[in-house]
């Protein structure tokens, strides 16, 4: 900054802003929302390092108004970090940290039955120097899909605490539900297919300042065989 100081900014807000001056100028934002009573101690124990921020953004902040569809318009295309195909100034899934985590070892079945359930590991470990906690995101996208579909969906979350060095192997199991579509008859079934699996700190596909650059993700793939299984749905 021009003052020669290190300059903060800090946002208490609701929902997402279009900070873009501030994503340039600024050399570090803290998103604290609506933090509370407990507000200024919990500022300060992030901005003196005595804890790492391990929050993610739950909505995507967009870069303008003109990213998001008019009001009365009710389709969900553009909508949401599962629709939206633009630049955003910070996707849903972003969140920077002290340290610097790294995935490796992804494991995924090469096929799995329609209606079998996946079963999906990836290792995780804190490659820098202090320790942190890291949300470990799982996106799940159906390639050969006949209908529309997300073009990322998050499938589960898992918070993990790690030491310098240190490694842990995280797990998840999508169900079939998980995998599973509205087809042309409006009836949820899962396909047969190609799902792409997608598992990080972040979602892919950013870059510059919209890419967490203290996290990565690995990406691998499956076949879903067999007969359309139609999913019934809970009541």
């Amino acid at each position: 900054m021009e003052i020669g100081k290190p300059v903060v900014l800090v946002l208490l807000n609701g929902s997402s802003l279009a900070v873009n001056w501030a994503a340039d100028n600024v050399p570090a934002i803290i998103e604290a929302w609506y933090p509370g009573q407990a507000a200024g101690d919990a500022l300060a124990d992030v901005l003196f390092g005595d804890y790492n921020p391990s929050g993610r953004l739950p909505v995507t902040f967009y870069r303008s108004v003109e990213q998001i569809p008019p009001f009365k318009d009710y389709s969900m295309k553009e909508r949401t970090y599962r629709y939206f195909t633009g630049d955003p100034l910070y996707p849903f899934g972003y969140g920077l940290s002290y340290t610097k985590f790294k995935y490796s070892n992804l494991k995924i079945p090469d096929k799995i039955d329609a209606g079998g359930k996946v079963k999906v590991s990836v290792e995780v470990q804190n490659i820098g120097k202090v320790a942190g906690d890291e949300v470990v995101q799982l996106y799940a996208r159906d390639v050969d899909a006949s209908a529309t579909v997300p073009i990322h969906s998050l499938q589960g979350f898992k918070r993990v605490h790690l030491k310098p060095r240190e490694r842990k192997n995280i797990e998840f199991i999508l169900e079939p539900r998980q995998l599973s579509l509205i087809d042309n008859q409006n009836e949820r079934i899962v396909e047969p297919g190609t799902f792409e699996i997608c598992i990080g700190g972040k979602q892919p596909g950013f870059s510059g300042t919209s890419d967490s650059s203290t996290t990565g993700y690995l990406k691998g793939q499956f076949e879903v065989v067999g007969e359309p299984l139609p999913i019934k749905e809970s009541r």
